[in-house]
């Protein structure tokens, strides 16, 4: 009864007055569409049908049963600040911090004044950090999305027997995503609750609902998240389909109907066969969204003077996702090439401009069976994508496409083609964003490793934590690839409060150095194994830290915006070379489980460091590791050497010890025994 898009909201507004006990008016009941649906609606209620909920028309009732992110006590924030930076510093540049931060903190100083004005925030809106938070970690952001923010998730390799084949499976994927959003506009998806530590706490579910409404606009300063919250204007009833770089509209209701499947599998044959029009081919725009952000914006102004372009960028910033039909990109394909190809697209040579990267939400369906997903990941959490990717892949392989070519096409009104007005300055735009896309497809480093001598299987046995033990084994990895300890991101989902997205657990622990010292040192088993454990304390401890809070990075950062609204000017504190190392993640790390065949991949941060995202399955790990070739100081194949080695000389650490200990216990049981006959011996004798 409940439709798409303008009938579903009638319907909510019906089902919202009926449920409150109210009639329609006569006038709103002359409208044929309102009767049919309130009349079926009325049927549906009475026979018991339709269950009516507040949970089913807003998410703000889940909100408000949330509680408020906290603010950290400013005494320990900056004592486990110090504690966290003493092992990445020299001696005097510590000493010179610790000066800094007692200052700092210091009874009635700034610090207490900051933070006093910080908790006054936290009293007033739903989330004290997120505002900052967004801006920081992708608004304020001028690096281009590709590889330096936007992630993608690799699908399994699809076996396209023909061209049909893929249009088919593209068909198949819009159908679920239209049927997976019409779940988030009847808010009708299960809620999320945590899992591993503190599991069972219900977590906020905001995120979900901008997969398919939200867009990042570009600014010459910073961007802007936009979000079609609005229950007032009409839903977007269209998706973006890219192929051959240029952009065609696909109208999923017509007629107040959704498409179904064969109708989807009927205009993407139409669209292909559109895009092969050369005489109509057009130049590729979408190559703009690739550069650097302040650029994008520029270029973007220059493309709103004409009414063409502004009805063009209009379609492509209001629709509910893009479908990327890409051409195939060469014979092979290994996990690594694929990885690279979502990321990027290949460049100007192959599908770099068969994208938009300002959308949420890209799928990427390539003749060659290089499929996944790309996302912009200023509106949403890796674990809401896997969610939704998911949820995709298992409803087609729970019911595979059988889908033929329609009889007549003549029925459905073609999908339209995007049209542009390019001048010759931006044709140079155009050239100049592809030369800058094409040095980053050269840049870009990935290393794509399935380690199959364990998985998290073994891990669970040692009755440790997967994700602490792989954390470990990252810092031995990059320890023994360079020498030294550095400043480790890993994210830390605040999902639990009101509008939470991430926090920092700081994986290099003064306990992770000193274990994964005495490993390179190749000290004695026992003495490896008592820092082995205390270092999975350690980084366990500060993981409950982080997503109940309490951990520093944000905290810090709120310190640093009030500090900024205020108009102090920079503060010794935030100034001090200590915090722009803390700050400079050279090891960026993120945990992305899946509990299908897929995995998730992304760039460093910065030049000189690695993005390592990881999937930890029963028997196996699948790690994804980048960098960049320019710089001299790192090497994914390198890294992902000792990376694996480390992942075997801690095994072999752990069954060494194993096996010692039940060599041991098995001694006592022996030595037991005779003490026990002598006993028995001595007292018969007496």
């Amino acid at each position: 009864v409940v439709g798409m898009c303008m009938r579903r909201q009638i319907a909510r507004a019906v089902c919202l007055e009926l449920s409150k006990g109210k009639t329609l008016s006569h006038d709103r009941m002359r409208n044929p569409c309102m009767g049919r649906l309130t009349s079926c609606l009325v049927k549906n209620l009475e026979k018991g049908k339709l269950v009516m909920r507040s949970e089913s028309f807003s998410s703000r009732h889940v909100l408000q049963a949330l509680p408020k992110l906290p603010v950290p006590n400013l005494k320990d924030t900056l004592d486990r600040y110090l504690r966290c930076m003493k092992h990445l510093l020299t001696e005097e540049q510590f000493n010179k911090t610790q000066n800094i931060v007692m200052q700092f903190g210091a009874p009635g100083g700034v610090g207490e004044l900051l933070q006093s004005k910080l908790t006054e925030r936290s009293e007033n809106v739903a989330n004290w950090v997120y505002d900052y938070w967004l801006n920081d970690m992708y608004l304020n952001n001028r690096l281009a999305l590709p590889v330096n923010s936007s992630p993608a998730m690799v699908f399994p390799q699809q076996n396209f027997m023909a061209p049909i084949d893929s249009l088919r499976f593209a068909a198949h994927l819009i159908s679920g995503a239209l049927e997976y959003k019409t779940h988030l506009d009847d808010r009708d998806l299960p809620v999320d609750y945590a899992r591993g530590q503190l599991a069972g706490t219900r977590l906020c579910m905001e995120q979900y609902y901008r997969l398919f409404t939200s867009y990042r606009l570009p600014g010459p300063e910073r961007d802007t998240l936009v979000a079609q919250e609005s229950s007032v204007m009409p839903e977007p009833e269209h998706i973006i389909v890219a192929c051959k770089n240029q952009f065609f509209v696909l109208d999923v209701m017509i007629n107040f109907r959704q498409l179904n499947q064969r109708d989807l599998l009927t205009q993407l044959e139409k669209i292909v066969k559109m895009a092969d029009n050369e005489e109509e081919q057009l130049p590729p725009i979408g190559l703009l969204t690739s550069d650097g952000r302040t650029e994008w914006a520029e270029s973007r102004s220059v493309l709103m003077r004409e009414s063409t372009n502004r009805d063009s960028l209009d379609m492509i910033e209001r629709c509910l996702c893009l479908v990327c039909l890409d051409d195939a990109s060469g014979p092979e394909l290994s996990d690594t090439k694929r990885a690279m190809l979502m990321l990027h697209g290949g460049g100007l040579t192959k599908n770099g401009g068969n994208r938009w990267y300002d959308k949420p939400m890209q799928f990427i369906v390539g003749a060659d069976g290089c499929c996944g997903v790309v996302c912009e990941h200023s509106a949403f959490e890796g674990i809401v994508l896997v969610q939704c990717t998911e949820y995709l892949l298992k409803c087609m392989i729970g019911s595979p496409s059988k889908l033929v070519r329609a009889a007549s096409v003549s029925e459905l009104p073609a999908p339209r083609r995007l049209r542009w007005k390019c001048t010759p300055e931006i044709h140079k735009l155009i050239t100049s964003a592809a030369d800058k896309l094409q040095r980053m497809v050269k840049n870009l480093d990935i290393n794509v490793h399935k380690f199959h001598d364990y998985g998290k299987g073994f891990i669970k046995k040692q009755k440790m934590s997967p994700d602490a033990y792989i954390q470990l084994a990252l810092q031995l990895g990059f320890y023994r690839c360079h020498g030294r300890p550095v400043s480790t991101y890993e994210s830390a989902s605040l999902r639990r409060f009101q509008q939470g997205r991430v926090d920092n657990i700081r994986s290099a622990t003064p306990e992770a150095f000193a274990f994964v010292k005495a490993m390179t040192e190749r000290k004695n088993s026992t003495k490896m194994m008592e820092l082995l454990k205390g270092a999975i304390t350690a980084q366990t401890s500060y993981t409950r830290l982080a997503i109940t809070g309490m951990a520093i990075d944000n905290h810090l950062l709120g310190l640093r915006e009030i500090a900024h609204e205020m108009k102090m000017g920079k503060l010794e504190m935030f100034k001090d070379e200590a915090y722009l190392i803390s700050n400079q993640f050279i090891l960026s790390t993120s945990q992305v489980p899946t509990t299908v065949e897929m995995f998730c991949c992304y760039g460093p941060v910065v030049p000189n460091g690695y993005g390592a995202c990881y999937n930890p399955q029963s028997d196996h790990i699948i790690f994804s590791v980048s960098s960049f070739h320019e710089s001299e100081q790192t090497c994914s194949a390198e890294f992902v050497k000792c990376l694996v080695q480390g992942l075997r000389d801690v095994r072999d650490l752990c069954n060494k010890c194993n096996a010692d200990c039940a060599a041991t216990e098995e001694r006592k049981g022996q030595t037991q025994k005779p003490k026990k006959e002598v006993y028995l011996l001595l007292t018969n004798r007496s």
